[in-house]
């Protein structure tokens, strides 16, 4: 694949594989492809050391080496699994299709083939590093909570689409209900903005937990607490 107007000349860029600024476009991501049969990623954490958790895979995501890893929103952002961190001490232990009750430690051979050939299919020429590249439905429910007075209250919005700039950033974009025209809200409609650069917001959570949260279940609730500002 020819790589050479995907580069990016900006060393300010946090890469998401790494957290790091970067001083070359090496590990910036070109090219998303979400998750649609379910796999999961496999974690642990210190607290619990006999015990694996697990949490579904939003995308598949390839960088400018052609390296892919599969990516999770994971508290303020969204995570390349291999680099989980937890703040338990969290480790990523592997992937999981819970259909045939496998584990599995490279991207699946047909999200490989996809990422490869539409990366190559796509090459985009962009001047800006705020250009859209793509942008994806969110297939796993992911919902980004916000508060203003550490976590005494907050609010749970539903995440519509996650949008891949040219810069490598993915963001996840949430509707403005004031500027919602008709429905379903659909990704790429206008009434979306990102959610890590809105005030107030802290965290992404999947819809298993978010749930619980609306809920009030006393094991989400103390799980918020963990996360509240002194």
């Amino acid at each position: 694949m020819n790589t050479s107007s995907l580069n990016c000349h900006d060393n300010n860029v946090v890469d998401i594989f790494t957290g790091r600024s970067i001083a070359s476009a090496q590990d910036r991501i070109v090219r998303v492809a979400p998750e649609l049969d379910g796999l999961e990623m496999l974690y642990s954490n210190d607290s619990n050391p006999n015990k694996l958790y697990s949490m579904k895979v939003l995308a598949w995501a390839m960088n400018v080496r052609g390296e892919i890893v599969g990516l999770v929103p994971w508290l303020n952002d969204i995570t390349a699994c291999p680099d989980l961190r937890d703040p338990l001490n969290g480790h990523w232990e592997g992937y999981y299709d819970p259909g045939i009750d496998r584990v599995f430690y490279s991207p699946p051979a047909h999200k490989t083939v996809e990422l490869e050939t539409s990366a190559e299919y796509y090459e985009f020429q962009c001047e800006d590093e705020l250009d859209i590249i793509q942008e994806i439905p969110d297939t796993i429910g992911t919902h980004a909570v916000f508060t203003h007075d550490g976590f005494q209250s907050f609010t749970l919005v539903e995440v519509v689409s996650w949008r891949l700039y040219h810069d490598g950033t993915l963001h996840g974009m949430i509707a403005d209900d004031d500027k919602i025209e008709s429905t379903p809200v659909l990704p790429g409609d206008t009434c979306l903005y990102p959610a890590q650069d809105s005030e107030g917001f802290k965290y992404f959570f999947q819809h298993r937990i978010a749930n619980k949260i609306k809920s009030e279940d006393p094991e989400a609730m103390a799980a918020i607490s963990l996360l509240m500002e002194p």
